[in-house]
């Protein structure tokens, strides 16, 4: 039997997203399901009913008639106590739930019997991505902090130089670089802010520093555990190092202009990183996002839901829905996280849920099941991200550790070289002395062009041609000179042969100069 899916309205005050879009529609629709959706539940993201109806979604007029219909009930909130006394048994409900949380909903939803899949619990592992409800929100939520910084903040991010005077850029430290974190990096730098970053896994330095931002060191020796130990989230900090981090915020507070924190474990309430007196040292006008308002913020002054000014005039933005301030795309993502979901659970696409608890991502993001409370999952069988090791920066050599080691390099050349040329110059004399004079004509022109041809294109930069072509270039070399010096033959047909090399070789160089100029312009701005 085809079964139902229907998306309620959300019940949360300000709420305005949606787990059901008039795209997702289709695509699930062609996965064999019937769509059905609360009427008014999209018009907050900017989806009419009208809309829905167009795309064969059937618009129900009740939250009741909806819950009664439905097979499966796609949300983006937790249930409200309300909404679970609606599930019946073998109904499945899928939606952020938050079990560590919410213990009193997972009982409630148990004594159901009603099957649960928590779009929070679906495991960080590179097959469930697409399914990763977290991360498309967190994304939202770190380029909409960088939006809700800018309009709060009275200068412009870039820099300028106008007639009528010089506007330094803005400087944004970004703690923890996650997916929000990396998001808002993203943005601050591409509306050209000096941006800094800083996070306790010492993997991420690399992501942080390719993206434009500069990586917020510690002088610290205690190694820190991979992220790849914690499902790609950070492991708590000793007490040592907290104290050392700290320090180095204190030191960085009155240079910074926007201070956006994203440091979140889930399950675990928020690590306090930016304290009152990092607040007073800041400069009036500054403005602190934090991100982890809801589970008690990074910040001492941080209030849920609200934007407060301290003291000193800096502006604490505590705002708990990021994502719905930009409820469309929001809206689009999570419906579309919700749609892998269900093609998962969809094997046959024929509109018939497979619940399979051997899959590591669907038992992972379970819940309950049929009476029972399935939470926690095991582990995954494979790891989220491979651990890496720390990459130790190069040491910057000073101008005379510089020319001493070119000298060195200089004088190992000349050595080797000279070394080369003197039992290259042995055999010559050995074979000269017992070859006739016909064979040593040959074998100078050999020798020349080997030599002269292949070093003079070899040495050509490569910024000029790629390694492949250096090489073949290097071989058309020794031919092309080669050729040159047996052209003047008194015999014809060497002289032909030489002249065919000659051309032969000539347009191997020229394509191989005219391929790499091609390539190279493929990485050029225009």
């Amino acid at each position: 039997m085809t079964l139902k899916i229907g998306a309620p309205k959300e019940l949360i005050a300000g709420e305005s997203r949606v787990a059901m879009t008039p795209d997702s529609a289709l695509q699930l629709q062609k996965l064999g399901y019937i769509c059905l959706i609360e009427a008014g539940a999209g018009s907050l993201a900017g989806f009419s009913d009208k809309a829905y109806r167009a795309a064969g979604v059937e618009v129900v007029e009740t939250a009741e008639a909806l819950f009664e219909q439905a097979d499966i009930i796609a949300k983006v909130r937790p249930p409200e106590p309300r909404e679970l006394e609606r599930l019946r048994a073998g109904q499945t409900l899928i939606s952020f739930f938050y079990p560590g949380q919410n213990t009193t909903l997972l009982e409630q939803a148990k004594a159901t019997g009603a099957n649960v899949i928590a779009m929070d619990m679906v495991p960080r592992i590179s097959r469930a991505q697409k399914m990763d409800a977290l991360s498309s929100m967190a994304n939202i939520a770190g380029y909409r902090a960088v939006i809700e910084a800018g309009n709060n903040f009275g200068r412009f991010f870039t820099g300028q130089v106008t007639a009528a005077g010089k506007v330094p850029p803005a400087k944004v430290l970004i703690i923890g670089a996650g997916v929000a974190g990396l998001a808002a990096i993203g943005t601050a730098t591409s509306l050209g802010a000096i941006t800094y970053a800083f996070d306790v896994r010492p993997e991420v330095a690399e992501q942080i520093e390719s993206m434009g931002a500069e990586f917020v060191f510690l002088d610290f020796k205690e190694s820190q555990q991979d992220g790849a130990a914690t499902g790609g989230y950070a492991a708590p900090s000793s007490p040592e190092f907290r104290e050392k981090q700290l320090e180095k915020f204190r030191e960085l507070a009155p240079q910074i202009d926007i201070v956006i924190t994203t440091a979140l474990i889930p399950g675990r309430d928020a690590p306090k990183l930016w304290l009152a007196d990092m607040v007073a040292a800041m400069k009036p006008g500054s403005v602190i996002v934090d991100l982890a308002a809801e589970r008690g913020g990074n910040c001492d002054l941080t209030v849920a839901d609200q934007r407060v000014v301290s003291d000193n005039g800096v502006v604490i933005i505590g705002y708990t829905d990021f994502p719905s301030r930009m409820a469309a795309q929001a809206s689009t993502l999570y419906s579309t996280n919700i749609r892998h979901m269900m093609t998962d659970l969809t094997p046959a696409k024929d509109g018939v849920v497979v619940h399979n608890m051997e899959d590591d991502v669907i038992r992972g993001a379970t819940v309950a099941f049929e009476g029972n409370v399935t939470y926690p999952p095991p582990p995954p069988k494979i790891q989220a991200i491979a651990a890496q090791k720390r990459q130790e920066k190069a040491k910057e050599l000073t101008p005379e550790e510089k020319r001493a080691k070119e000298t060195a390099a200089f004088k190992a050349q000349t050595k080797s070289q000279g070394f080369l040329l003197l039992i290259g110059t042995a055999l010559l004399l050995l074979v000269g002395a017992y070859a006739p004079a016909s064979f040593m004509n040959h074998f100078v022109v050999f020798m020349l062009a080997c030599f002269i041809g292949f070093q003079v294109i070899w040495n050509v930069s490569h910024s000029l041609h790629t390694p492949l072509m250096a090489v073949t270039n290097a071989i058309s070399g020794i031919v092309i000179l080669g050729a040159l010096l047996q052209i003047g033959s008194g015999n014809w047909l060497v002289v032909l042969l030489a002249a065919l090399s000659v051309l032969v070789a000539t347009i191997n160089i020229v394509g191989g100069f005219l391929v790499t100029r091609r390539m190279l312009a493929m990485f050029q701005k225009s």
